[in-house]
């Protein structure tokens, strides 16, 4: 990262880049480094002094969560048109990533902060939707966008995002009941055409302990930028964390 962040100030400046500086410097290896009370612990980058919580509040992205709320019948429609049967007997199709785990399954119309353009073509509405979006973070590898399913009895537990620099928006498309979502050990439950902002840099756990007739819980994740991030920083980790090409 340090020697990204100084080609970028060779070509722009270090003004404003105090606080990405500092990361460089110190921030924490894969799997543990500096968080709050222990249970933040981004894999790759962690941003000092940026205010921490679980969850964050809608207000913080007032603009991007009324857009996805007011999309959610095309985002909708648009699972609709992509979803398939889940059962594991059979490789997933076109589009569709390899399970996260057992019954964790993810379409993505941004991976890594690289557009897919086949799926972006399939989801027109959860493209426009996107397109729209004032802090997507689109640009650089800690950003992505796409459907999650994950099937009853499914569950990804003690996991950490990769900063604390990003937002993760998950907006309700299919709940059934007995679906978890805990993050620095405060529980929490998505509803249907409504948006959870999350940290996911704190330990978080999901899980769906519904029955086999409940369906899947499904949620559309668009990584947003925490809004404490500058626009100098935004564009410096932009740079620092670019797609390879």
């Amino acid at each position: 990262m340090s020697r990204r962040l100084r080609a970028y100030a060779r070509r722009y400046s270090w003004a404003g880049m105090g606080r990405v500086r500092r990361a460089a410097q110190g921030g924490p290896s894969p799997g543990g480094g500096p968080g709050v009370l222990g249970i933040q612990r981004p894999g790759l980058l962690f941003l000092p002094d940026l205010p921490s919580a679980p969850f964050v509040p809608r207000e913080a992205q007032r603009h991007d969560v009324e857009l996805l709320e007011s999309s959610f019948p095309a985002i909708l429609r648009d699972f609709g048109a992509v979803s398939w049967d889940f059962s594991g007997t059979t490789p997933p199709p076109r589009g569709w990533s390899p399970p996260l785990a057992p019954g964790c399954y993810q379409l993505l119309l941004y991976q890594a902060g690289r557009c897919q353009p086949s799926n972006c073509r399939r989801c027109p509405g959860a493209y426009r939707a996107l397109r729209g979006l004032r802090s997507f973070m689109s640009a650089n590898t800690f950003g992505n966008a796409g459907f999650s399913v994950l099937l009853p009895g499914a569950r990804l537990e003690g996991r950490c995002g990769p900063t604390n620099a990003r937002v993760r928006c998950h907006l309700g498309l299919k709940i059934p009941p007995g679906c978890e979502l805990v993050v620095g050990g405060e529980p929490q439950c998505w509803a249907e055409g409504h948006c959870l902002l999350v940290d996911d840099s704190f330990l978080y756990t999901v899980a769906h302990n519904g029955s086999p007739e409940d369906g899947p819980r499904v949620v559309f994740i668009v990584d947003l930028w925490h809004p404490n991030v500058a626009g100098a920083e935004r564009q410096a980790l932009d740079f620092v964390f670019a797609p390879d090409p």
